[in-house]
């Protein structure tokens, strides 16, 4: 029997009403440390999009930021420059990991719920060795990533999340190296299908995977009184 973790599910804005970056940072920051107080829950689970924003990773060197002089937004996320805007779907889980050291293991949990909500789509979608999120890879073709993932693991609890090309504008990936990776591209799952589709649309799909990848990576939630 397919098991799934009980995660609270905000869904604070999708376009045409998207939720600005720092809004869901300070989100995600205030559903972190209640996190940490509270070991009777398991955790939450953030699902939006944003207006366009580029936003760097620890590892973002000032020669990464966009070459047209657009600001950026330093957050304690892994990874290096990327974009949000609208069209992508943004989530964030917040969870308490069983073993926070598995960082590796929560990475993959994130990039097989992706993987298989595409294949409910019909995209056939897969890994890089050696490169975080999902790809469209294609003999002959270079590679392109349609989904990223940066996250942050505090007090064993985790921020930040996964990005997926939905049915978003690329032309804002032209101005930077996104993920630092150049010798690849970017699509959608829109270019995939060769139809329009939806943030809001994909949300339930993967919403349901993430529930059931994360379950056994989560910490079971303590009885009431049991952390006091």
């Amino acid at each position: 029997m397919t098991t799934h973790v009980t995660l609270d599910l905000l869904e604070p804005g999708y376009c045409p009403e998207p939720v600005p970056y720092l809004e869901a940072w300070q989100l995600q920051r205030r559903l972190h440390d209640e996190l940490v107080r509270d070991p009777g829950s398991t955790g939450y689970l953030i699902s939006l999009e944003h207006p366009s924003v580029y936003t760097a990773g620890r590892r973002t060197q000032p020669a990464d930021h966009p070459t047209d002089g657009t600001p950026v937004i330093p957050v304690d996320r892994g990874g290096l420059l990327t974009w949000h805007g609208p069209g992508q779907l943004v989530l964030y889980p917040i969870v308490r990991l069983s073993d926070p050291g598995a960082v590796k293991d929560y990475v993959a949990r994130l990039e097989e719920a992706i993987i298989r909500t595409l294949s409910r789509l019909g995209v056939g979608a897969t890994r890089v060795p050696g490169r975080a999120g999902v790809w469209m890879v294609r003999e002959g073709q270079r590679d392109e990533k349609i989904a990223a993932i940066g996250i942050h693991i505090e007090d064993g609890v985790t921020m930040h999340g996964l990005a997926l090309n939905v049915d978003c504008d690329l032309a804002p990936y032209e101005a930077i190296v996104p993920c630092g990776i150049s010798d690849a591209g970017v699509s959608t799952v829109a270019r995939q299908l060769g139809r329009s589709i939806t943030p809001r649309e994909i949300a339930p799909l993967l919403i349901a995977q993430l529930r059931e990848q994360l379950a056994p990576a989560v910490a079971a939630a303590l009885p009431a009184g049991a952390g006091a």
